[in-house]
């Protein structure tokens, strides 16, 4: 998954912060610095959660812990990075769901379900449909109602084929019958400009990529994937709310380890995370920034992932999309 360079006020003072060193000894072996690889590129959703809740965990006597950007090939990089490291604790991937719809896509030499350790899931997010303020759609039905009188006319842009928004995308094409043509872009910041140049009808994104956008009125949010409203956007309903129950997607941002790592170092990663994931500020953060806190860890949080697997593989057959 690809996430929007431009940083928000917000998102450019989370992104900068510095971790506390506490003077706890994380492990027996000597209180290594622990690094937490970003398969994306930095300033987005996953590093931003990643950093705030690092921050957090250092401030409360647990380890240092680093965020290390290694983007490339819609995160397999990293991850891959991640699958080859060595099972002692000290290497983490941030994981989201191109973690687990990578492989409905390519080959890859790892198998996220088979190779890593969940430890927990972060937040979750959802994308948000969003148009030019001055189109004259102003609800989902408004949309939905022109694209089917008019086939394929309408548009809608999103991160490039084969991501995550992409299935998305087509999970809200099958429920509506909406005949509405996919146009990919290299990232969020590209499919939101070309909203805005009334180049394109509508855009999928996450909130910290529209948010300025939202809160300046160039943009107009029609409507969210997520299962129930969005904090910061009281007022935007779900996609469910508009009549179309099956469709709901939340974005998950979690952390994962080789899986071979040992149980003992594992349970103490979820102590660490779980601490830092209730603290009051923590959430406050997190849902100021459009996000719902998380706090499914080990076996909560694998059963998420397999969920999504088979929630988006299931998607992909039904689209009949094709191998990169």
């Amino acid at each position: 998954m690809q996430w929007s360079k431009r940083k928000n006020l917000a998102f450019a003072l989370a992104a900068t912060i510095l971790f506390a060193v506490s003077g706890f000894a994380a492990w027996p072996q000597g209180g290594r610095t622990i690094r937490m690889v970003l398969p994306f590129p930095p300033g987005g959703p996953a590093d931003v959660m990643a950093r705030l809740v690092a921050q957090q965990i250092g401030s409360a006597s647990g380890p240092t812990m680093v965020v290390e950007s290694h983007p490339g090939a819609a995160s397999e990089i990293g991850t891959e990075l991640v699958s080859q490291a060595a099972a002692d604790g000290d290497t983490l991937g941030i994981i989201s769901p191109s973690f687990v719809v990578l492989p409905y896509f390519r080959k890859l030499n790892y198998d996220p379900l088979k190779d890593f350790k969940p430890i927990c899931a972060l937040a979750t997010f959802p994308p948000l449909l969003v148009v030019n303020s001055q189109s004259p759609y102003h609800s989902l039905a408004d949309l939905l109602e022109a694209a089917h009188a008019r086939p394929g006319v309408l548009t809608l842009g999103t991160i490039e084929v084969g991501s995550v928004t992409e299935l998305v995308f087509e999970m809200l094409k099958q429920a509506t019958k909406a005949n509405i043509t996919f146009v990919p872009f290299t990232g969020y910041t590209p499919a939101i400009q070309a909203v805005l140049g009334n180049q394109i009808t509508a855009a999928l994104a996450d909130y910290s990529s529209v948010q300025g956008e939202l809160q300046s009125g160039k943009l107009r949010a029609l409507a969210t994937t997520a299962s129930k409203r969005v904090t910061a956007l009281p007022n935007v309903p779900t996609v469910a709310e508009a009549g179309y129950k099956g469709v709901e997607a939340e974005f998950f941002v979690g952390v994962a380890a080789p899986a071979k790592t040992p149980a003992t170092k594992i349970s103490k990663l979820i102590r660490w995370f779980t601490t830092a994931l209730q603290a009051p500020q923590i959430k406050a953060k997190f849902a100021a920034l459009g996000f719902f806190s998380g706090g499914q860890c080990g076996a909560d949080f694998a059963a998420i992932l397999h969920n999504d697997s088979q929630k988006y593989g299931k998607i992909v057959q039904e689209a009949h999309l094709p191998m990169n």
